[in-house]
């Protein structure tokens, strides 16, 4: 077993062993609570530029499913209390270190995962190197940043995905979109048009889509003047349904802000609640930045996280349009917002926000 270092910018060292590739990686330190669901965490785009950590102890028991990918690995490392070794799972093709050795992703484990933990939620998100060597130097480890996020993990050429039984034509604005959100559409009755990021106003409408939708995506929301900008157009021109940085940038087009959060919301496990109702969600989320409640202009806050008050959720009547935060899609669960699916096809009918 190779000795392997994880060591914060704020010049904590942790010692453990390494697994999958043996090299050194600096990234944004983040962890997610999920006790299942790795390989949609790892394989989500959203985590571009981050080395994420697992809290749950063991992590791999069902091995790496390629089918189950939800896009690129964009991970700069990965933290795990224990890897499994052997994996037990019909469906397995491969193992977690295996899965790291091919995409050259550092992996770490033998660490107590708890107590970086407790130390992110004291002092907040921080950078982090995953290491064989102990540095003399922590300046890169401060000075990382992650930039044109999106750019990296958008699609470059437009894509259709056509489905079977045919109702509606979406356009999908790719900002770092999973997989599953092409999936939900699809058999609702929904052709996907998938199309970059940076993609103009009159590209979209003149594919005379019945309505549009945004995606997932990594960074921060307020760096991405050009989609931003372009949403402000779109938007009344067709309905329109927003996840995760989707949510953050129409709101962004309106006049809204957005902040950075001490240390995110990611896991599966999150409350979520109606603004106007009675009734509490448990989500997916993956996210380091939200919208500011008191920003918004256009639209009503429709949830809030039931934990911290932030926003979760906007409705925009005006212009046939509403966001969430959390993940519906989310294919290993919970289930419990995949109504919004069908929210969005009501609204392509001719429904109400």
């Amino acid at each position: 077993m190779q000795k392997a270092y994880l060591v914060l910018a704020n010049e904590y060292v942790f010692e453990g062993y390494s697994f999958g590739a043996p090299i050194t990686s600096i990234g944004e330190l983040v962890f997610t609570t999920g006790m299942g669901g790795y390989i949609e965490t790892f394989t989500d785009p959203s985590y571009n530029g981050q080395i994420v950590m697992q809290t749950f102890p063991l992590i791999g028991n069902y091995g790496i499913i390629e089918d189950d990918f939800e896009g690129e690995c964009a991970i700069k490392g990965y933290v795990v209390r224990y890897p499994c070794a052997t994996p037990s799972n019909f469906r397995t093709d491969y193992t977690l270190d295996e899965f790291l050795k091919k995409r050259n992703i550092p992996g770490l484990y033998g660490i107590d995962t708890r107590e970086v933990t407790r130390i992110i939620r004291e002092y907040g998100v921080v950078n982090a190197m995953i290491t064989t060597e102990l540095p003399t130097d922590f300046t890169p480890i401060k000075n990382y940043a992650i930039v044109d996020a999106v750019k990296q993990v958008s699609t470059k050429e437009s894509f259709t995905v056509t489905a079977e039984n045919e109702q509606y034509k979406v356009a999908l604005l790719d900002y770092g979109a999973k997989r599953n959100i092409i999936r939900e559409l699809v058999k609702r009755g929904c052709s996907v048009t998938v199309l970059p990021y940076d993609t103009k106003t009159e590209d979209i409408l003149a594919l005379n889509p019945d309505g549009l939708m945004l995606s997932n995506g990594p960074g921060d929301p307020a760096e991405n003047v050009v989609p931003i900008a372009e949403l402000a157009k779109l938007s009344g021109k067709l309905p329109i349904f927003g996840i995760c940085l989707g949510h953050q940038l129409l709101a962004l087009a309106h006049g809204g802000e957005t902040v950075k959060l001490k240390y995110g919301h990611r896991g599966v496990n999150q409350p979520v609640k109606e603004v106007s109702g009675t009734r509490t969600y448990i989500t997916s989320q993956n996210h380091g930045y939200a919208v500011d409640s008191d920003t918004v202009k256009l639209g009503k806050v429709r949830f809030v996280n039931a934990n911290d008050g932030t926003c979760e959720g906007i409705d925009y009547p005006e212009l046939k349009a509403f966001t969430v935060q959390f993940h519906p899609e989310a294919c290993t669960g919970p289930k419990d917002t995949s109504f919004l699916f069908d929210r969005f096809v009501e609204l392509m009918k001719g429904g109400r926000v």
